[in-house]
């Protein structure tokens, strides 16, 4: 599908949405058939669960980890991967970073209880102020995506995105929830424009330098997540907080950069948001929506490789959505990888209870085990 006729489509739609605004006669986005709802046929439980635990990521608190950690358990048991932060949101303690030699470390044992050594060693590197590995903890600092598409020079790219993915190297990292994509399109949106997050409001700008960026990941052997799905960058606040309705500033032009990078063939993974896009579906957020994962992303932009969601604890969420409704939904939107930060909310015992929760799901027939089949092959894409 061409540039031109994708956003006649999504403009269309957007005419469409505003226009039932206030009726009751809206139609909602058509949805992707749903499975039958009849019980699954007899599974393979066991190995089941070692399918949903390759989909998750999870958080955890530690410097280091001894045998009987559950982190450590869950990844020999299956865990797709493990998320990486320097500080604990709430108290701003260390958490899993205080030092190269100790985070290298850190990573060398993870990867050690993981069967096979496929583990998912996962970070949001930005560069600027969102980036883990940074100066407190004895890495290099790094200049922020808007200082390097201020500069917009292939060159300087490279060297900086060079230094971003020498630093994931160093510890052993693999896939770096990176570039931000998003449109630099109100400067004081606080989870993109007030943080320096974006290359530039110019789409050609934000695609070559996201381009190079992840070029240089791919010569270093670390996968993208290019983010976040469909354009957070009209925002007027922070998906951390709450889910944000973006509908009456969101224009299909925030789809631009996502679709020329697949169309280019430079979308390792996609991130997709906590935004509320009524264009796009009048009632679920997009990291939960059918509308938006299975038809747009996948059916209009054609991307058929992981969709990562956005932190499944995130209080977007939470607030909105029991942990298991949320999971399950995102599931059916077409969600593959879901990340589970653990920070706003600490759970050691989520992992089993995501997996009781999905496997109950396969067995009363709300899920399918090709689906859960499908979500395995697109994220062991990313595995080393």
């Amino acid at each position: 599908m061409t540039r031109r006729r994708l956003l006649a489509g999504v403009g269309s739609a957007v005419v469409a949405g505003l226009a039932g605004c206030g009726t009751n006669a809206q139609t909602p986005p058509q949805q992707p058939a749903s499975p039958s709802a009849a019980p699954s046929p007899t599974f393979d439980e066991a190995a089941l669960r070692r399918k949903i635990a390759s989909l998750l990521v999870v958080g955890f608190r530690g410097q280091t980890v001894s045998s009987n950690d559950w982190i450590v358990q869950a990844i020999q048991n299956g865990l797709g991967g493990v998320i990486l932060f320097d500080k604990e949101i709430e108290t701003n303690a260390p958490r899993n970073i205080t030092s190269p030699a100790q985070v290298t470390a850190l990573v060398k044992s993870l990867k050690d209880a993981s069967p096979g050594g496929k583990l998912i060693v996962s970070i949001d590197q930005e560069g600027g102020q969102v980036a883990r590995l940074n100066p407190s903890n004895g890495f290099p600092a790094t200049k922020s995506e808007q200082e390097i598409g201020a500069q917009n020079s292939p060159a300087a790219t490279r060297a900086w995105a060079q230094q971003i993915v020498d630093s994931l190297n160093s510890i052993g990292a693999n896939l770096n929830y990176a570039p931000v994509v998003d449109l630099n399109t109100n400067p004081n949106n606080p989870a993109i424009g007030q943080l320096q997050r974006s290359f530039s409001a110019n789409v050609n700008v934000v695609v070559s330098n996201a381009t190079e960026e992840i070029q240089v990941h791919r010569a270093g052997k670390v996968k993208t997540s290019i983010k976040h799905f469909p354009g957070f960058g009209t925002a007027t606040g922070n998906t951390d907080f709450d889910v944000v309705d973006v509908s009456a500033t969101w224009t299909p032009t925030q789809l631009e950069p996502f679709q020329q990078l697949i169309r280019n063939g430079m979308a390792d993974s996609v991130l997709v948001a906590h935004l509320l896009i009524r264009q796009l579906d009048p009632n679920l957020p997009a990291s939960l929506s059918p509308a938006v994962v299975t038809n747009l992303l996948r059916g209009q932009l054609g991307f058929q490789g992981p969709a990562v969601s956005d932190d499944m604890q995130a209080a977007a969420i939470t607030r909105r959505y029991g942990l298991n409704e949320a999971v399950e939904l995102g599931l059916k939107a077409g969600l593959d990888l879901l990340v589970f930060a653990n920070q706003q909310t600490y759970d050691p015992n989520v992992v089993d209870e995501t997996l009781d929760n999905v496997v109950n799901l396969v067995r009363t027939g709300r899920l399918t085990e090709a689906q859960i089949d499908q979500a395995v092959a697109r994220v062991d894409t990313l595995r080393p």
